[in-house]
């Protein structure tokens, strides 16, 4: 120790410093602040180390880390690189939390959610990758269960998990949408059951007529937007633009019964709702174009 210089008491440098003298005192207790010796008054007296050590221990504290980290660090038990980066993980991690939670509130405030469904969102949105993989994985199996991985269709299971491993960082509106919604169709059990239908019947080969889903989407599209009814002339001018006069009776029976089997609505919105989660483009909708085909069908039967 330089006895040439001057030694500090706690006032001083708390007034040095701008740390206030509890919390001087508190770290000097803890061991990270050391005490040159003591005045006849058994008052603490600190030199230049201790000054030194004091904004050390100060900027550690600013950059986030705790006192035990900080003590590792001044005994040389850890280095500080290595604390940093135990830190640097664990701020983002913190940090890719409150992304979520703003993502949440953003979906609150434009959806004007109740304190349940607020509650829930929250929930889902803090499930972790493994949690959320195993709910679609659950789902899958119920539905494809003793399929066979090599029947017509199987490789539908297969794209049906293709969760993303997890939420994006900061999580678009529409992505916390499309989880909330997905994981709703998740435990919904009419759609488990629709699911399983449309499997076993692909499993059993019931994909007969071959039929143009494009021009479907276009003619049966075109009239659903306009507002026509499929009992309408316009059911009949459809049918004509998609089939053409190649089948008969019965063969437009089992069209309409195949598309019947393989069509739904909440199925389409699973694989929309799969490729916003997977920030994949979204791809026109053809589901309610094609009831309205099927309707136009059963009403000429």
């Amino acid at each position: 120790m330089d006895t040439d210089k001057p030694l500090l008491t706690i006032t001083e440098l708390a007034r040095r410093t701008g740390i206030s003298s509890r919390t001087i005192r508190f770290w000097s207790d803890e061991g990270l602040i050391p005490v040159a010796r003591r005045s006849a008054a058994r008052y603490r007296l600190y030199d230049a180390r201790a000054l030194a050590r004091l904004e050390l221990v100060r900027t550690l504290r600013e950059l986030g880390l705790g006192l035990p980290a900080i003590t590792a660090i001044l005994k040389q038990q850890q280095s500080l690189a290595h604390v940093a980066g135990t830190h640097v993980a664990a701020l983002d991690t913190r940090i890719r939390a409150l992304r979520l939670q703003r993502a949440v509130l953003r979906v609150v405030i434009r959806r004007g959610s109740s304190p349940k469904e607020t509650q829930l969102m929250q929930k889902l949105i803090q499930t972790s990758a493994a949690e959320r993989q195993r709910m679609v994985d659950d789902f899958v199996t119920r539905a494809f269960e003793g399929i066979p991985a090599d029947a017509p269709g199987a490789h539908i299971a297969h794209a049906m998990r293709s969760i993303p491993p997890d939420l994006p960082d900061e999580p678009s509106d529409a992505q916390v949408d499309a989880w909330l919604e997905l994981a709703a169709l998740l435990g919904d059990a009419a759609f488990a059951a629709r699911v399983r239908e449309m499997s076993v019947a692909g499993a059993a080969g019931k994909i007969g007529q071959p039929v143009d889903i494009a021009a479907i989407r276009q003619h049966a599209g075109a009239a659903l937007d306009a507002g026509l009814v499929p009992d309408s002339t316009a059911g009949t001018e459809v049918i004509e633009r998609v089939l053409g006069n190649t089948l008969s009776r019965d063969e437009r029976v089992e069209l309409r019964e195949q598309l019947e089997t393989f069509n739904d609505v909440r199925v389409e919105r699973y694989w929309q709702l799969m490729g916003t989660l997977n920030n994949r483009p979204a791809f026109p909708p053809v589901a309610a174009a094609c009831d309205w085909f099927i309707a136009a069908l059963r009403a000429r039967e």
